[in-house]
């Protein structure tokens, strides 16, 4: 005779949507704060456009 299959409780359940809501709200906070809090350094890139193919510039200096 099988085993009757035990209900996951109630409790259980909220504390794992609890936790992945969490666990998405800080991922998100982390990637806002990083978005405000860092600015890319200047790199060295090709000012006009080139004369090979696949040589591009950038989109509009910062530098």
């Amino acid at each position: 005779m099988p085993e009757a299959k035990r209900p996951i409780p109630r409790a259980f359940k909220w504390l794992l949507i609890g936790l992945t809501g969490a666990i998405f709200v800080g991922a998100n906070a982390h990637f806002v704060y990083m978005a405000i809090a860092t600015q890319p350094a200047c790199i060295e890139h090709i000012k006009e456009k080139g004369q090979q193919p696949n040589q591009f510039r950038a989109a509009a200096s910062a530098c």
